[in-house]
């Protein structure tokens, strides 16, 4: 009875040297750790060394390169057809220049988010409105500075923490949040945009 190799793939894989093996892009599983090693250590790509980018790789041909060299073994892929290997030099991390980043991005997006609710607010004339309704709840003219105005601005700022379901390294709850779905929906949609565009140039 043969043995049967399992391979998990997943659609993009990075990695950080030019010498690609297929341990570096699938998870694998076999009952037989003599195969299963030889298998983990099976070359599957030389990349260009300092010239980082994204190849497009078929499972069948890893199947094909993977019988060449274990002919009485069994093959099981799970996952894509075609996948992404994303070759990434390994940067040297600097902290100052992390935090630049950081405090960068924090502020684009603070003043990006007061900017889009106060041309929202203007829009609508919320002043106006609010004071209306002030003065039609107690009879008196609004200052501009009422309790309405307050647990608006109160409103505002709870309701963006409990949408974005973070604050910090704190998490409301284990489910992701909207912005990592969307991140994660942005990511897929790139990886199967360059999947097909390489796939239809090999039709051409």
């Amino acid at each position: 009875m043969s043995d049967t190799l399992y391979l998990q793939i997943d659609q993009n894989v990075e990695v950080h040297h030019p010498h690609v093996y297929l341990q570096d892009v699938a998870q694998l599983s076999c009952s037989n750790s003599k195969v299963l090693n030889r298998c983990r250590v099976l070359p599957v790509a030389n990349l260009e060394p300092g010239k980082p980018g994204r190849y497009v790789f078929s499972v069948v041909d890893l199947i094909e390169l993977i019988q060449k060299k274990e002919e009485n073994l069994d093959i099981s892929a799970l996952g894509e057809a075609s996948f992404l290997v994303t070759y990434r030099e390994e940067a040297v991390k600097s902290k100052v220049w992390t935090w630049v980043k950081a405090v960068i991005i924090c502020m684009a997006t603070f003043f990006g988010t007061a900017f889009a609710i106060m041309s929202f607010n203007n829009d609508v004339d919320l002043t106006t409105l609010l004071g209306k309704i002030y003065q039609k709840v107690t009879g008196e003219k609004s200052s501009g500075f009422t309790i309405l105005e307050i647990t608006y601005s109160i409103g505002i700022g709870a309701g963006v923490l409990f949408f974005f379901n973070h604050f910090g390294s704190m998490k409301l709850t284990q489910d992701p949040t909207p912005m990592q779905v969307q991140m994660r929906v942005y990511e897929d949609d790139v990886n199967t945009t360059i999947i097909e565009k390489v796939e239809r140039g090999k039709e051409q």
